[in-house]
């Protein structure tokens, strides 16, 4: 049930450059100084710490581009360390749970607290505990924005985020209209939840350019012009809660698995140890969600940036006899539709796999004739998921990768650069900080 207008409230926590300052944690000698994580391949600036982004650091460059900066100030670079920034996710979701009954967690570094019944109370002050809570517990700082609607609230974080005045704390729930207005009208469209450049240019030819030009629209022709969507981020800008608090993360409907390789690959045997590794995480996260597939896809590409080369991008679709969470039957499905589509003399430099057609277990269509079910499962069916229940409990405790298909190979020499990654400080007993008195 909804909840009525004078009821909602909310708070949005955001952690600040959250990778860098996951990275802080556990190597303080990178406090204060211009700090940029990198992705994939160490290809582009994925993460700034706000005293890069003061040397003109720019979100998604080529890390070539900016070389000259990097020595010149001398920059920290670092790759990307995405199971350090996962744990330190989850550690600081929970701190946050602890503080609103009801918790959506939006994204690595989001969360939106549901405050209806703490109007009494000092949101300010409230707050500014939660801020020292998390940084006390996890070492990561956040910010705090506080609004009657989600997307206030995101505007309110943005604004603690930014402006000294607020001390990391944006409390927007109490204001009037006419003075959230006018605050409103130091934000740009594109600094709104859910509207990006297109509709920022399509906005723009209508003479809005202001968050309170927005909010003071009208809004049958905005519905008419842009969709229902666009109509209530208006209404939401005008303090009307349109969007409700999600507690239950969807399951995917699709799961995707893909890297760029750390050079370029040529042969089929390099080609289908990637397709295994991807297909065995995919797999994992598959049954973390107690789904099966039905459909899966395989793809692999050469560089459209290396022009000289001749140009490959390859896709399959392979449908399974039957639903399944297995990595083993998953893998060999993979396999044969990446020897459908590989191709002799190109140089590839991605592949990957796509689940589609994702079904909880439990609700599959049983097939007459398909010699590979049974009316009940059988002992080997049985034994097989046990083992797949294996598999992710050791991967999981030790490291990823610690128990594999063989097909997924050994060396690896494909596999992306990662040439500054930091340690797996929370997550592997052999690269845990150690403390020297």
């Amino acid at each position: 049930m909804s909840s009525t207008a004078s009821e909602n409230l909310f708070a949005l926590v955001d952690g600040n450059n959250f990778y860098v300052s996951c990275e802080r944690v556990f190597n303080p000698r990178l406090e204060g100084r211009p700090v940029i994580v990198l992705s994939n391949n160490d290809g582009c600036v994925v993460a700034r710490s706000n005293e890069a982004k003061a040397l003109g650091i720019k979100m998604a460059v080529p890390v070539f581009q900016v070389r000259d900066v990097i020595r010149k100030h001398r920059i920290v670079v670092l790759s990307s360390n995405y199971t350090l920034y996962g744990d330190m996710s989850r550690r600081m979701m929970a701190v946050l749970g602890q503080f609103s009954p009801r918790q959506e967690i939006y994204s690595i570094d989001e969360s939106f607290l549901d405050l209806a019944g703490f109007a009494e109370k000092d949101l300010s002050r409230y707050g500014q505990q939660i801020r020292w809570r998390v940084r006390q517990w996890t070492g990561i700082p956040t910010c705090v924005g506080i609004a009657r609607t989600k997307t206030l609230a995101k505007l309110a974080n943005d604004a603690a985020k930014k402006r000294q005045e607020y001390r990391g704390v944006c409390d927007w729930s109490q204001l009037p209209r006419v003075a959230l207005m006018g605050l409103l009208g130091t934000f740009k469209t594109n600094d709104v939840w859910g509207i990006g450049r297109k509709l920022t240019a399509h906005l723009a030819n209508l003479n809005i350019e202001t968050a309170e030009q927005l909010a003071k629209a009208d809004t049958n022709m905005l519905r008419d012009r842009f969709g229902v969507v666009m109509e209530r981020t208006v209404r939401e800008l005008r303090g009307i809660p349109c969007l409700e608090l999600e507690e239950v993360v969807p399951e995917r409907q699709q799961i995707i698995s893909s890297r760029s390789f750390g050079k370029v690959v040529t042969s089929l045997q390099e080609l289908s140890e990637s397709v295994t590794q991807y297909t065995c995480r995919a797999a994992e996260k598959l049954r973390r969600q107690a789904g099966r597939v039905q459909r899966l896809q395989v793809f692999v590409e050469t560089s459209v940036f290396r022009t000289s080369d001749p140009q490959h991008h390859g896709l399959v679709s392979v449908r399974l006899r039957a639903p399944t969470d297995d990595s083993i039957k998953l893998t060999n499905a993979a396999l044969r539709g990446l020897r459908h589509i590989y191709k002799a003399g190109f140089r590839y430099v991605k592949a990957g796999i796509m689940f589609t057609e994702i079904i909880p277990a439990g609700v599959e269509q049983m097939m007459l004739f398909d010699p590979e079910q049974d009316a009940a499962p059988s002992a080997t069916g049985a034994a097989r998921t046990r083992l797949m229940h294996v598999v992710d409990k050791v991967n999981r405790e030790a490291r990823w990768g610690t128990l594999q298909l063989g097909s997924a190979g050994l060396n690896n020499d494909w596999a992306m650069r990662r040439e500054h990654v930091s340690p797996a400080y929370t997550t592997r007993w052999e690269e845990l900080p150690v403390v020297q008195a």
